[in-house]
C-alpha cells in the first residue's frame, strides 16, 4: 500500500463511469476499539454490491473522500489515506487512523471479489 496517488485514483473512477462493477465497502471502529472500555463501537460492510456509477471523484486535501453518483444515489466513504491497484486492476482504497488501525476500505473491481 501507498499513499493516495489522486491522479491514478481518479483516472481508475473515471475510466468505469457508467460501467457495473462490484463494491466492498466497509467501515469499522469494532474490533480495533475493544481496548477502550467505554468506546461505542460501530460498523458497516457491503460485498459484492453490483453498481453502475454515473461519475465519481476523489477530493480533499488527504484523507480523501471518494463519491460515487449513481443514477438513483450516492457511494460516499471518507477517511482514505492509502491506495493499491492490485494485479486484477481492482482498486483498493483505505483510512488508516491516527494509531494505525483500519477505519475504512472501499474497494471497485470488474470482478466479484472472493468470499
Amino acid at each position: 500500500m501507498e499513499k493516495i496517488n489522486v491522479k491514478i485514483v481518479q483516472d481508475y473512477i473515471n475510466a468505469h463511469n457508467k460501467k457495473p462493477v462490484y463494491l466492498h465497502l466497509e467501515t469499522t471502529n469494532g474490533a480495533y476499539a475493544t481496548h477502550h472500555e467505554n468506546k461505542f463501537t460501530s460498523g458497516a460492510f457491503i460485498r459484492n454490491a453490483l453498481i453502475t456509477y454515473l461519475h465519481g471523484k476523489i477530493t480533499g486535501p488527504g484523507p480523501y473522500r471518494v463519491g460515487l453518483e449513481m443514477e438513483i444515489g450516492w457511494v460516499y466513504a471518507e477517511g482514505l489515506t492509502h491506495f493499491e491497484l492490485d494485479k486484477e486492476n481492482r482498486l483498493i482504497l483505505l483510512g488508516i487512523d491516527y494509531d494505525g488501525k483500519l477505519a475504512v476500505t472501499l474497494e471497485i473491481s470488474d470482478k466479484p471479489f472472493p468470499k
